[in-house]
């Protein structure tokens, strides 16, 4: 098997982890990236207030999604992009909760894919004094990028499983995983949240 994977990024307008605003998405096919997107979303109503912490980190304004599509609008090319791929991002908890997150808050279902955190993968492979994405990027060979930008910190992602592939010996992302000894983690349940009385 190949090493095929789709990496993804999400950039959020407050700590609501359904406030999606920008989505990045590399495609990666037998080791190299063969397709990029990334766009504008106008978060969920009820998760649209942007603060200014998030805006500080990422530079995106309200104004700036005014015209851009919704999460509904927009989760069908996200998922025709990404296919049955599993899943790559640097903390890939968080990203995969916005994808859930904001389908719960939007009413819609969220395919069940799954996910390799390239930030475990980092702590694997390389002996740095910090792991943030631009530190472990810039050891994989990808440095001088746009970090909080949702494409370019998809395609650093990118970069850091094809070089850990590559000093594993790993053929693709599984067995990356577990040369390793890393998960692809599987989907969870969502599991309701109960009242408290």
């Amino acid at each position: 098997m190949p090493l095929d994977f789709t990496a993804i990024d999400f950039e959020t307008a407050n700590s609501s982890p359904a406030s999606a605003c920008s989505v990045g998405l590399v495609r990666v096919r037998d080791g190299e990236v063969v397709a990029t997107a990334g766009w504008l979303i106008q978060p969920p109503a009820g998760h649209d207030d942007f603060q200014d912490w998030n805006v500080r980190i990422h530079g995106i304004r309200p104004e700036d999604v005014r015209t851009a599509a919704t999460w509904s609008e927009q989760f069908d090319r996200l998922c025709s992009f990404a296919g049955a791929d599993v899943l790559v991002a640097h903390n890939a908890g968080f990203d995969l909760n916005v994808l859930r997150r904001a389908s719960e808050a939007t009413g819609g279902d969220c395919p069940p894919y799954r996910s390799l955190c390239s930030l475990q993968v980092a702590r694997k492979i390389y002996e740095l004094d910090s792991y943030r994405l631009p530190v472990a990027a810039a050891a994989a060979g990808f440095g001088d990028f746009s970090h909080h930008d949702a494409l370019a910190d998809a395609r650093a992602c990118a970069q850091i499983i094809i070089d850990a592939a590559r000093r594993a010996g790993a053929a693709d992302v599984f067995a990356l995983a577990s040369a390793l000894s890393l998960r692809i983690t599987e989907p969870a349940v969502a599991v309701p949240e109960r009242a408290v009385a």
